[in-house]
């Protein structure tokens, strides 16, 4: 008999925005605690529970199961105002996290108002260039991380030490806001009067996340590790420049909350039934075209975070191979399978031409991905709803036939099939745990 698996990591297997927020929503009524791994609060994971929305950015999708401990981990970098205001405002929803269901760890990095400054100054200066971050500090923190000068929640602990390490940082960066980006300096007092404000929220949650988790799974309980963004955009293995400013892929797991890597037991790779992208960078399969236009439209293609248009594109399965190779992925779970509806032909993006090459990887060089070509194989389309399928038999034949060359293309089984936003559209073909 198979051990059984008390770890289970949700990786996203495309340029982030796959769904992970749903299934983490739904896989967390399996899981005693659900923890986050890294980014920052430029996630934003969009949950739909019997037609009711709700976005998080911070917290971990687990939040809507009331008996789930949620748990953000030391890799991630921390908004405390947005932290904050997530905390309030699912309370309002009837989700109260109180200290002993919201546990931050003490190693979390600060996101500070001058991360945002600069973010949002450099950003401007690129122009045309420009990355498309959204702005809110968290390159220029997890800068201030490896150079050393960040400060992290452990400091928030006692007010005086935390306003000394504040002020001696706070002179540099408005050096460089003034100095380099032509910007305006921020006020010590302010930004402390700000912090402080949230640490009396923040302190009586802060735990040794790391030892928690440990312990949490030596002793038997389920642990469910989401993430942000996606395979693509990981600032080792993605399309550089233009991806995140962390690793998104299953290294950041142990890194981002210091579990072993002995005990991490499943990784479920989340990928669309098309793909997207938000900001800049090569995107091959793009359609800039009525299709594009509408897969964005019955998508919802709109970021959670800020609002911005996705950039569309049929199935990428190049993308989705480097991904799984890449985070080990064990199972798939396919999203938004009910937007391809009424779409016929559906194409699939099984490899690249470039030149007079054929390659089947995605090239390092973000100028090279761009100028490749999609080799695609047409496949039938379907004209049924799916928003009532609640087994596979129950989908149309070109629907099952697609999934099923998809797994082929992926090598991997798919497990879990969305074919609507709400949590109850969803075809669970085994337990994650």
């Amino acid at each position: 008999m198979a051990a059984p698996v008390h770890s289970v990591v949700v990786i996203g297997c495309q340029w982030g925005d796959e769904g992970k927020g749903k299934i983490v929503d739904l896989l967390s009524a399996e899981a005693d605690i659900v923890a986050r791994f890294q980014g920052g609060n430029n996630a934003g994971h969009t949950l739909v529970v019997e037609g009711k929305q709700t976005v998080l950015h911070l917290i971990p999708s687990g939040a809507l199961h009331t008996k789930t401990v949620c748990v953000i981990g030391g890799g991630v970098v921390l908004d405390t105002t947005a932290l904050v205001q997530e905390v309030e405002q699912l309370g309002v929803a009837g989700f109260p996290l109180g200290p002993g269901r919201l546990l931050v760890s003490q190693d979390c990095h600060l996101i500070l108002p001058y991360h945002k400054a600069i973010d949002q100054a450099r950003e401007r200066r690129r122009g045309k260039g420009k990355i498309g971050t959204t702005g809110r500090g968290i390159g220029p923190t997890y800068e201030d991380k490896a150079a050393r000068v960040g400060l992290r929640v452990a400091d928030l602990l006692d007010e005086t030490h935390f306003r000394e390490r504040l002020r001696v940082v706070l002179e540099e960066k408005n050096s460089y806001l003034r100095n380099i980006l032509d910007e305006s300096v921020l006020d010590f007092d302010t930004v402390a009067a700000e912090l402080e404000r949230a640490a009396v929220l923040i302190r009586p949650r802060v735990a040794d996340t790391a030892r928690y988790l440990h312990e949490a799974l030596t002793s038997g309980k389920r642990v469910l590790f989401e993430g942000a963004q996606g395979a693509m955009l990981d600032v080792d293995h993605g399309t550089y420049p233009y991806v995140t400013s962390s690793n998104t892929g299953i290294g950041a797991v142990c890194s981002g909350t210091g579990v072993a890597a002995k005990l991490v037991r499943k990784v479920i790779g989340i990928t669309k039934a098309y793909t997207t992208r938000v900001g800049s960078g090569p995107f091959p399969t793009e359609l800039s075209n009525e299709i594009g236009d509408r897969l964005r439209n019955e998508g919802g293609e709109f970021g959670a975070t800020t609002g911005r248009p996705r950039r569309c594109g049929w199935f990428d399965a190049v993308v989705l191979r480097k991904a799984i190779r890449v985070s080990g992925v064990d199972v798939l779970a396919l999203t938004k399978l009910d937007v391809l509806t009424g779409l016929d032909p559906l194409l699939v993006c099984t490899g690249y031409r470039r030149g007079a090459d054929v390659i089947d990887d995605v090239p390092a060089l973000a100028e090279e991905l761009e100028r490749v070509t999609p080799i695609y194989e047409e496949h039938s389309g379907w004209t049924q709803d799916l928003g009532d399928c609640k087994r596979l038999s129950d989908l149309p034949p070109a629907a099952r036939k697609y999934i099923a060359r998809l797994e082929e293309l992926a090598g991997l089984p798919v497990e879990i099939v969305s074919v609507g936003p709400d949590r109850a559209a969803t075809i669970s073909l085994s337990p994650a745990f």
